[in-house]
């Protein structure tokens, strides 16, 4: 697979730290879920959950050299783009509860809309550390799914771990919950993973880890035993 070169169309500030990038390039076989490793030369490759398909979007968290250096691009600048890769999130059941940490929401946005286009009920948890780091709560109200937020120091929304706020929507849902997908840090799916388990819900969860390659040669991304860019991101439980 190789690089399709891309030029910047659209640059949206979401918070702070985060920004989403537009780019003049269609990968209409994506899924929810899937990424593409994005390639600045002389900088780094790596990769980036997609938040749309046609045309491509990116949410990008500023967080190191790479994302800072994607963050410093313009209006008409160009980068690389190789993908889709990976497996993705599937539409499964009536009812999906979709639970997003940080900037973990940006694919569930896609697939949320994947969701409701095949005929499924689609309810929202986000979590973020403050009220300042909560991403896409209007854009996934604009859709007209219900959205709960939870922030770790109560500046926003449910005080507490997004777990809190999906414990409630469980108990509380109008009509069954009946498929979790969730995508954030580590520990958030650690957790969702056993909460899941605990109310027998199936669940889909996509994991990070570094990578290289992005298509299961090179090894660096195997965790737990299995390649997260080829037999994930998305996990099945």
């Amino acid at each position: 697979m190789i690089h399709q070169a891309a030029r910047i169309t659209g640059i949206s500030e979401e918070n702070y730290r985060v920004k989403t990038l537009t780019l003049e390039l269609a990968l209409p076989a994506a899924r929810p879920g899937q990424f593409a490793m994005v390639w600045l030369p002389n900088v780094n490759e790596r990769p980036l959950s997609l938040l749309d398909a046609d045309p491509v979007r990116f949410t990008v968290a500023r967080v190191g050299a790479f994302t800072a250096a994607l963050h410093d691009l313009r209006l008409g600048d160009r980068l690389w783009v190789r993908g889709p890769l990976g497996q993705g999130f599937t539409v499964r059941g009536r009812h999906l509860l979709l639970v997003g940490g940080g900037y973990g929401v940006a694919p569930l946005h896609f697939l949320a809309r994947a969701a409701l286009a095949a005929g499924a009920q689609v309810s929202v948890v986000i979590g973020a550390r403050t009220a300042a780091d909560l991403l896409f709560m209007d854009r996934f109200a604009a859709l007209g799914v219900p959205v709960i937020t939870t922030t770790d120091d109560g500046s926003a929304g449910r005080p507490g771990l997004v777990t809190a706020g999906v414990e409630h929507l469980l108990a509380t849902a109008p009509t069954p919950i009946d498929q979790l997908a969730a995508c954030g840090p580590g520990p958030m799916l650690t957790a969702l993973e056993r909460l899941a388990a605990v109310h027998h819900l199936p669940a889909q969860l996509s994991w990070e880890n570094r990578m290289r390659c992005g298509m299961g040669i090179c090894g660096t991304c195997a965790k737990d035993g299995w390649l997260v860019c080829s037999e994930g991101p998305v996990r099945r439980t």
